[in-house]
């Protein structure tokens, strides 16, 4: 649906995916197919904005209790998978 950029991941975000058996690719890869996990619905409408006029894309799943995201910048240079506490 739309250009991620580098891929990059903090630490903690890739150790909790992996003590949780998560691939965290398999989330980045939701995020940018449009499965965007737990938003609420304003959420959801503002990502299909920001796919049309270049905005910020934010994605949440919930592993284990813990809210991570995936987020990639309005200008797609970048998308980054971090827990909801990093950010």
């Amino acid at each position: 649906m739309f250009e991620l950029g580098a891929v990059v991941a903090t630490p903690a975000a890739l150790r909790h995916c992996f003590m949780n058996g998560v691939d965290s690719m398999s989330l980045i890869h939701k995020h940018k197919m449009g499965e965007w996990g737990d938003l609420s619905k304003e959420d959801i409408k503002a990502n299909q904005d920001a796919i049309a006029f270049d905005g910020r894309v934010l994605s949440a799943y919930v592993i284990a209790s813990v809210r991570v995201y995936v987020i990639t910048e309005w200008d797609r240079s970048v998308t980054t998978l971090l827990l909801a506490s990093e950010y």
